[in-house]
């Protein structure tokens, strides 16, 4: 009996210490959907968002002008950490409110996101 106990607490305790990154429910692998704002652009024809998440692709993520002059797009992101850059009628622009910044070729420098 102690031994049957024993081993069932062992099988119980493999699926709570399961990697979260195995389970289909992880964190890392739910999205959230994530608001990007480019506010120095009120006078461009065109904006897109070029990021790691849609990989660096110029043309996939169009942004919407508002009727205040801003760009808008809202993009489901997973879980840790993103680099983007604003395409400004083809020119990079890094994002003025973005949690840090880094170098990613051949945009020079690219904006960080964290989502969590």
């Amino acid at each position: 009996m102690v031994t049957q106990l024993k081993k069932n607490m062992k099988s119980t305790m493999n699926v709570v210490m399961e990697s979260p990154a195995l389970s289909p429910y992880s964190a890392r692998r739910m999205t959230k959907p994530v608001n990007f704002y480019c506010p120095a652009a009120p006078a461009a024809s065109q904006v897109n968002l070029a990021a790691d998440f849609n990989g660096w692709d110029p043309g996939s993520l169009p942004m919407q002008r508002r009727p205040d002059g801003w760009w808008y797009i809202q993009v489901p992101l997973t879980h840790g950490y993103h680099q983007y850059v604003f395409l400004v009628d083809g020119k990079p622009m890094a994002d003025p409110h973005a949690t840090g910044t880094v170098e990613v070729e051949p945009f020079g420098r690219a904006s960080v996101l964290a989502v969590s």
